[in-house]
């Protein structure tokens, strides 16, 4: 057993929650280990094959942070200009950003789904939103569009050393049953437990519908410590709905924690690109381009997630191709321009339109 996570860097109320995340998973883990190892002997698998997987990702494990570089924050800038200038990922609940609940606020869903996870830790008196925690996916298959696109078309992977005051749970974790599928590197068996069993009901997981109990495991143990560096050369993932979310815990600095950015071509010869490329040069991080995803409208489906989501993509590039900078760009119009969008639907409604036009150009685009 590797020691627990260090704490150094943690103000007191994060290694609160962290420590409350330990102490939930450590309850949990004896049930969980129990299932897993029903269902290792239903695979023909070894328990030592397990253990095996669980301590490379306790070694190598790497957290991906995705995000909308062209999107723009509560200061007006955009993403990409907000972090060339701070060399600082902030919480959302100091962007005001999401590419899930925008409900980053004092009462607003996210604050509570926090309250109910961390046991109340971040909302000590001496909480503040930049000591929120940030949201990201454990880069389980090393996808060359991240472990969790639906999130941003552009993603930092952090050093392994990041996961160590990290939290891990199977799913969203503003589902019901979160506390129960959440753990630290520690304890990991109640995020593996749920997964596993989801694997042997044979619906896959991670965008891979063929992935087996077996194969999770092998690449968890193989494939961790040798991350592909051309996401070019690789298809694109697509997981949209199956990753493991991951909670950081404490400042994610650009110069100390980020390992590599990944970024989406749309932006390459865009001003957007332009500052990711100065946020690579000015903070020593190797800036990657993956494949990317482009659609005509032609092929976007009229509904999505019971969403209408044809007439947006029409609006935003009329019988042309979507890609990532120019939903992005109509994104910002949406705050820019509201005077524009009055006659279109309710401002929340419309946020939804688009995070489901963004879904469908994960699933359905292709490379440019």
């Amino acid at each position: 057993m590797i020691e627990k996570p260090q704490s150094g860097r943690l103000l007191p109320y994060q290694r609160k929650a962290l420590e409350h995340i330990q102490e939930l998973a450590a309850r949990l883990s004896s049930t969980a280990r129990d299932d897993i190892r029903a269902i290792l002997v239903r695979a023909g698998l070894h328990e030592s094959v397990y253990d095996d997987a669980i301590e490379s990702v306790r070694i190598h494990a790497r957290v991906a942070l995705h995000f909308h570089p062209e999107r723009l924050s509560r200061t007006g800038r955009t993403v990409a200009d907000g972090l060339r200038r701070t060399g600082v990922y902030m919480s959302q609940f100091e962007t005001g950003l999401s590419g899930g609940s925008p409900s980053a606020f004092p009462g607003g869903e996210r604050d509570q789904w926090e309250s109910q996870l961390f046991g109340g830790a971040y909302h000590e008196p001496d909480a503040s939103p930049a000591g929120r925690p940030k949201y990201g996916a454990l880069a389980v298959m090393d996808h060359p569009d991240g472990p969790a696109p639906r999130f941003g078309s552009c993603y930092f992977l952090l050093h392994a050393e990041v996961s160590s005051r990290s939290t891990f749970t199977f799913g969203s974790s503003h589902e019901p049953h979160a506390p129960e599928r959440t753990g630290t590197l520690d304890v990991f068996d109640p995020v593996m437990a749920p997964l596993l069993a989801q694997l042997e009901r044979g619906s896959g997981a991670f965008g891979i519908d063929d992935l087996t109990v077996a194969g999770l495991l092998d690449q968890l143990t193989s494939g961790l410590s040798k991350p592909s560096f051309d996401p070019q050369t690789r298809p694109l993932g697509r997981a949209l709905d199956s990753f493991i979310e991951a909670q950081i815990h404490g400042d994610i600095r650009l110069n100390q924690d980020v390992e590599r950015l990944v970024a989406d071509p749309a932006f390459r010869d865009h001003p957007v690109g332009e500052s990711l490329a100065t946020i690579s040069m000015k903070y020593g991080i190797p800036l990657y381009w993956h494949p990317g995803f482009t659609l005509p409208v032609g092929k976007v489906p009229d509904v999505f997630r019971e969403y209408p989501v044809r007439p947006l993509a029409e609006r935003i590039a009329g019988q042309g191709v979507l890609d990532a900078a120019n939903i992005g760009a109509m994104a910002n119009s949406l705050e820019l321009e509201p005077e524009a969008w009055k006659a279109w639907a309710s401002h929340e409604d419309t946020l939804t339109q688009f995070r489901r036009l963004w879904h469908v150009l994960v699933v359905n685009g292709v490379p440019d």
